[in-house]
């Protein structure tokens, strides 16, 4: 069984926010004038269980998912992770399991994460040179940890890794062309992400996003680049490879040129709701009907009609109207 929304878009990635806390503060997800020190985040006992997520990821694959993330919040701020991943790991059909860090942790949970069945490694990183960075993630982490975290990550053989970078126009512009030619020399994968309007905390404006057109303009006047085909329907990033054959990197233009129409993602909040946008303003519950006693038959037959009423095509949409409607934090429905 694998239903189709009213777009006719499959179901194909989940992606599970298994915690709302995070270690940095960037100005753009968790800023601290809303993320301040009296910030009440969830309570354990609210968070879904390593094995309600596990059982939520078995249904999700049941209707035609094989492709899960874990996110957050800061992932790896929950505790013993690493026996969720091999949880999930030995899902049949669970083909690709990744998980988004901001790559702050020590490095021996590299191979824990690796040994318990992790595939992939995306790294959050929005500058080169500490300052900037700093000044982003607000709390004075340095940059050369989380490479440091990127370059092990790949020896582990968590690769490609892919940078995940988030452009700001007025913030780190000027970061693009180095990380470009960083990560091209080290053949790992830069993502440049336009600014988005998640949530409703981080002072979004249109004036402050730097188009993919603008990106792609800059990076290709100084490395060419050419586009690649979509991976696959549903693939976030648009791709290109550098014309000298020295590797790739992808564009990420939600806001500019909107991919709404081929979105195959659902998302799981740290409380056990289901959202089927990155800007949704409601979600529906999973972890109260799991808790009620609710059978596998039951929670398929709640997924699949979640799925097949849903209609979501905000960023196709997005307006001054839709703007102002409260949507879900990003920290708490995850990237």
């Amino acid at each position: 069984m694998q239903p189709l929304d009213t777009l006719n878009r499959p179901l194909h990635d989940l992606r599970i926010s298994v915690t709302d806390r995070c270690n940095f503060r960037c100005t753009y997800c968790m800023p601290k004038e809303v993320f301040g020190r009296d910030y009440q985040f969830l309570p354990h006992e609210d968070l879904l269980s390593f094995e309600e997520i596990a059982r939520a990821a078995r249904l999700f694959v049941a209707l035609g998912v094989s492709k899960v993330r874990l996110t957050g919040g800061e992932p790896l701020m929950r505790r013993e992770l690493e026996i969720l991943v091999e949880m999930l790991a030995e899902i049949p059909g669970v083909d690709d399991l990744a998980i988004t860090t901001n790559g702050s942790f020590p490095l021996r949970r590299i191979q824990t994460l690796k040994e318990a069945g992790l595939k992939r490694m995306s790294v959050s990183l929005d500058a080169l040179d500490d300052p900037t960075f700093k000044r982003m993630n607000d709390v004075d982490f340095p940059v050369q940890q989380v490479l440091d975290w990127v370059e092990a990550s790949a020896e582990a053989g968590l690769s490609p890794v892919k940078i995940n970078m988030v452009v700001k126009r007025g913030v780190n512009e000027h970061a693009i062309l180095p990380m470009a030619h960083f990560f091209r020399e080290k053949g790992h994968i830069l993502r440049l992400i336009e600014y988005m309007d998640v949530g409703s905390s981080n002072g979004w404006r249109l004036d402050d996003v730097v188009s993919a057109r603008e990106i792609r303009d800059r990076i290709h006047a100084e490395l060419p680049i050419e586009p690649l085909e979509a991976n696959y329907r549903g693939e976030v990033a648009n791709r290109y490879r550098y014309v000298d054959g020295s590797g790739e990197l992808g564009i990420i233009a939600s806001v500019s040129q909107p991919f709404c129409g081929d979105c195959s993602r659902a998302r799981i909040s740290a409380d056990g709701k289901l959202y089927t946008c990155l800007f949704a303003i409601a979600g529906t519950s999973l972890r109260d009907p799991m808790r009620s006693g609710a059978s596998d038959e039951e929670l398929i037959e709640l997924l699949a009609a979640v799925w097949q009423k849903r209609e979501d095509r905000y960023s196709e949409l997005r307006s001054a109207q839709t703007r102002e409607l409260p949507k879900v934090e990003m920290s708490y429905i995850g990237g």
